[in-house]
């Protein structure tokens, strides 16, 4: 059988978003601010399914990992420790005609199409590179550049009453280093034995130059992260364990597995033993959609170091003592939200030649699990009825504007799994019609069975 041809672009992703309540431009009515977005009432809620079907999936289901929600706002030594007051920054150049800034990496990876790893290069090697391809700049196209300087992404404000008391913070640039100060408080308060996990999910905020690919980078984002504390010697085991994981968890949302692939970092960090990305096939091509790092003892060694604390484990059973290593495994909710939306738009061409728009979302991450649609208006009081007796079980939306058909696909492009029509029959027989996003197949049901009918399709 012949590949399904994707017909996903992203301008027809922001397009829909826009028109259908998912996500907006964040300050719109101002002229907005530099890729920063809002969702709207349907964006919420699938980004807060997303959110759910993780913790649901990395902790829930997990036979040892505990939840914790640390503050963004952090003792100025952490970051220290963490070496991103001092490391944490980004190669970029000034246009001298335009003014527009840029990164060098971007600017390399762009102008050779992905066949050269500006990660492999100094900062010296990719200028002399862009010098030598006479690479230009992509929003004036002449070739005048400054000399790569780097700018630390880390956004810095100040505590304080007064002028003489104020004292430089930041806001986090990432959630782990939330889970690592706090390992020694939930070992203790669990009573936790190695292996065990700590995941978060929270706001993180980066100054960085984005690209413009809609929520793909933001200079603030959502983070989903999960550490695996273990013994050293079996951090390779666990390593494995959880690409295994992050793979399976994309494949039970409903992705392709033609559109992931899995990338060996070409060059680790300075704390890594091990790291790989998951990469998608996004719109705008192949980028990294989570991480998975063996990232050793490094940052609970650290912070040992920095805070004068103890992070050292003990064995209740061999009374052995050590500073585990740690398997992370990071994912944003707003980049897997790009994916969820690319992975699920379609375009259908009917059998009357109509085009419909849809969204083929796992019915776990639909905004609304079904549309009550009365045929018409003097039927409401029925519809409202068994509208009130769904919403206690799972979100529904109520739509009584337009033509049935228009309302079908109103429901079609936001995703939603099934519309269940009430006609003049359903005061009658008590029954009513359940249409099937994805097959358009309508079968009749009685009312009090709808519940527990879509039900079925909500486990994950």
């Amino acid at each position: 059988m012949a590949e399904k041809k994707r017909t996903v672009t992203m301008d027809k992703l922001v397009n829909l978003c826009k028109a259908r309540g998912i996500i907006f431009p964040g300050s719109e009515i101002y002229g907005g601010m530099g890729n920063t977005w809002d969702y709207g009432p349907v964006g919420v809620e699938i980004k807060n399914n997303i959110k759910r079907a993780w913790w649901k999936r990395f902790v829930q289901e997990s036979d040892n990992s505990f939840g914790v929600d640390a503050a963004i706002l952090m003792n100025s030594r952490v970051w220290e420790a963490s070496g991103h007051t001092t490391s944490f920054s980004d190669p970029k150049m000034d246009c001298k005609e335009c003014k527009s800034r840029h990164r060098a990496d971007n600017l390399i990876e762009a102008h050779s199409k992905g066949k050269v790893n500006p990660d492999l290069m100094t900062n010296e090697e990719m200028e002399a590179y862009i010098n030598e391809h006479h690479v230009t700049c992509p929003i004036c196209g002449k070739f005048n550049w400054t000399g790569i300087r780097t700018f630390n992404l880390m956004f810095e404000t100040s505590r304080g009453v007064t002028d003489e008391s104020q004292n430089k913070i930041y806001l986090r640039p990432e959630t782990a280093q939330g889970e690592f100060v706090n390992f020694m408080n939930v070992q203790r308060t669990t009573r936790a034995k190695v292996p065990f996990g700590i995941a978060q999910v929270g706001k993180a905020f980066r100054n960085e130059i984005t690209p413009g690919n809609f929520i793909f980078r933001t200079i603030e984002f959502e983070q989903m992260e999960h550490q695996w504390f273990c013994k050293e010697g079996t951090d390779g085991k666990y390593y494995e364990e959880f690409k295994e994981k992050a793979w399976q968890f994309l494949m039970d949302l409903g992705f392709d597995k033609e559109h992931l692939r899995f990338k060996d970092h070409d060059k680790l960090a300075h704390y890594a033993k091990q790291a790989c990305d998951i990469q998608y096939d996004f719109p705008m091509g192949w980028s990294e959609l989570n991480g998975i790092h063996n990232r050793t003892n490094y940052d609970l060694s650290r912070h040992q170091e920095f805070s004068g604390k103890t992070m050292q484990y003990i064995d209740p059973v061999t009374n052995e003592k050590y500073i585990p290593y740690v398997i992370e495994y990071s994912i944003g909710a707003d980049r897997l939200m790009l994916a969820v939306l690319s992975e699920a738009y379609d375009e259908e061409t009917l059998q009357d030649g109509e085009v419909r728009n849809v969204l083929h979302l796992h019915p776990v991450l639909a905004a609304y699990k079904a549309a009550v649609l009365p045929l018409q208006k003097n039927l409401s009081e029925k519809a409202q009825e068994i509208y009130k007796k769904l919403c206690k079980r799972f979100p529904v939306t109520y739509d009584v504007a337009g033509s049935i058909g228009k309302r079908y696909r109103r429901q079609d492009e936001i995703g939603t799994p099934f519309c269940i029509t009430i006609d003049f029959d359903t005061l009658e027989d008590n029954t009513v019609t359940v249409r099937d996003r994805d097959s358009m197949e309508q079968i009749r049901i009685n009312a009090d069975e709808l519940a527990a009918y879509i039900e079925k399709y909500l486990e994950f």
